[in-house]
């Protein structure tokens, strides 16, 4: 059925197809006030940025039931505190974390371990309490900086041996600062 004459009818809108914009004449640049100009600021505590690290909370969701927590830890201060050398370790390599960054991670705090030492265990109860708290976020960016990249480097049963189950990362957090 035809349109009513008093209908407008502009038949060369239809006939229409895409043009890009004009170009720009000058090219684009950092300018805006927070733009990082000369790449991510390194130092203490900044740690090191890396992609999807939110899916290491998922993953390490997958090691609660594998965990062997002596009486007195919390099981949320051992996932946040391993989670944040867990996204180290996948930041290291640049990409984003999976579960043996999770299992090294834990296996260097003797999480994994059926009986830990006494003094590993004493030792990971203080370094590791409360950590899972908002507040408490500048003694989990230490406790991320206490694990070089060498640690980090090792495959995940590897890891354990060459530790001792953090026996070397509990004499490095003793040395003075």
């Amino acid at each position: 059925m035809a349109a009513p004459d008093y209908v407008p009818n502009d038949t060369a809108a239809a006939d229409r197809h895409y043009v890009s914009p004009p170009r720009r004449p000058q090219p684009w640049v950092a300018d805006r006030p927070a733009e990082l100009t000369n790449g991510q600021p390194t130092g203490a505590g900044l740690g090191i940025p890396g992609p999807d690290q939110g899916y290491a909370l998922w993953l390490a969701r997958r090691f609660e039931d594998q965990l062997q927590l002596q009486p007195g830890e919390k099981l949320e201060d051992a996932i946040v505190g391993c989670v944040g050398v867990a996204l180290k370790r996948a930041a290291i390599f640049g990409r984003a974390p999976v579960a043996t960054d999770l299992e090294v991670a834990f296996r260097l705090f003797g999480y994994l371990t059926p009986s830990p030492t006494s003094s590993l265990v004493a030792w990971r109860k203080e370094l590791f309490a409360g950590i899972s708290h908002p507040h408490h976020y500048a003694e989990a960016r230490r406790l991320v900086d206490l694990v070089s990249e060498d640690n980090l480097r090792d495959p995940p049963p590897d890891t354990e041996i060459a530790l001792g189950g953090g026996a070397h990362l509990a004499a490095t957090a003793s040395e003075p600062r």
